[in-house]
């Protein structure tokens, strides 16, 4: 069973940092590009960067580019995500999945919120 479990949210004032974590388990982690997606109050969830298996290739939205530093740990099955600099845009619940995601949507963790407010 293909699960994903997301951490490292919390409320941060615009400026700050956070660092999210996911632990992936249930198929072969190492084989899969990853992605980080994000959903905003009032939109859709949307892809905000992908890791290529073995990490040679990375890929930022233009929101999040230059801010947003994605990293893969294929020994532990764990891909994280260092946001700086966040703005209260980046507001949301960001969850993990491979990149497609897998088409069962329960393969969808709970997501971890980050709330950014002065």
């Amino acid at each position: 069973q293909v699960q994903f479990v997301e951490s490292g949210g919390g409320l941060v004032q615009p400026g700050g940092s956070l660092r999210l974590s996911c632990v992936a388990s249930g198929f072969n982690f190492s084989n899969y590009a990853m992605g980080w997606y994000r959903v905003s109050p009032g939109k859709e969830r949307e892809w905000i960067s992908i890791i290529h298996a073995y990490g040679g290739r990375i890929i930022y939205r233009d929101a999040v580019r230059d801010r947003f530093t994605i990293s893969r740990d294929n020994a532990k099955n764990t891909v994280s995500l260092q946001m700086d600099s966040l703005k209260p845009e980046d507001t949301a619940v960001y969850l993990c999945n491979k990149f497609p995601p897998f088409s069962d949507s329960s393969s969808w963790g709970q997501g971890t919120q980050v709330t950014v407010s002065s």
